[in-house]
Parts: C-alpha cells; structure tokens; sequence
C-alpha cells in the first residue's frame, strides 16, 4: 500500500521545467504611489502619536520630569516649572503635531520618488525583474 507521502515523492521527484519571465518597471502610476505613501505615512503617523504617549507615560512613571522640574527649580529661584510645560496634553499636541508634518514630508516624498522613476526610467529603460514558476 502507498501513502500519500509516497504518491507525492513521486511526484516531487518528476522534473518539471520552470518557467521563466523577464518583465521590465517602466512606468510608475504617480497618483498610485502618492495613495501608497499617504497610506504607509498614516501608518507612520499613528506610531508616532502612540510612541510619543507611551515614551511620556513610562517619563511619568519614573518620576523623571519632577526630578527634572527640582533640578530646574534649584537654578531658577522657583520662578519656572517644567512641570507647567510638560504635561499630558502638551505631549499629545506635540505628537499630534510630528505626525502631521511627517505624514505631508512622506506623501510629497513618495510622489517625488515616482516622478524621478518615471524621469530616469527614460534614461536607463526601467527595472528588469525575473520570476520563474515553480
């Protein structure tokens, strides 16, 4: 009796021939590529918002910022809290902040990598990839 390990050993051992083909990039859809790196910047943006609150809340937890504000205090006569400055709040707006800059930064950088594709495609004749079928 044969198992079906057996049957496909048999199988795996016929040679088949793997097919080949050779396909060449040369044109970048600029309005895809602007929709893909608005979308990877939206990714990067909530990192951002959520690295920002959980880097504050573990600076809280260690009691950082007040040691922070005394070692200020010391300097200042009292007269300046950090504490007044670095709160909650002005973290997230901060952080919400970055995450706009960075999500406008990184789609207009998208759009000016497809672009500068598309220009230099025209120089160099575009990305040759090979796939091969197994």
């Amino acid at each position: 009796m044969s198992t079906v390990a057996d049957k496909l050993a048999k199988k795996s051992s016929h040679k088949t021939s793997a097919k080949q083909v050779r396909l060449r990039l040369v044109y970048v859809d600029f309005w895809s590529a602007v929709k893909l790196s608005f979308l990877a910047a939206v990714a990067v943006a909530i990192v951002t918002v959520v690295s920002f609150f959980l880097v504050f809340l573990v600076v809280q937890t260690t009691g950082l910022i007040t040691k922070v504000d005394e070692f200020f205090q010391s300097f200042s006569d009292g007269g300046v809290s950090i504490e007044a400055f670095v709160g909650l709040p002005q973290v997230m707006a901060f952080a919400a902040v970055v995450a706009i800059l960075n999500l406008i930064v990184i789609t207009v950088l998208g759009a000016v990598m497809a672009g500068i594709y598309n220009l230099a495609v025209k120089v160099t004749g575009g990305l040759l990839v090979g796939f091969t079928s197994n």
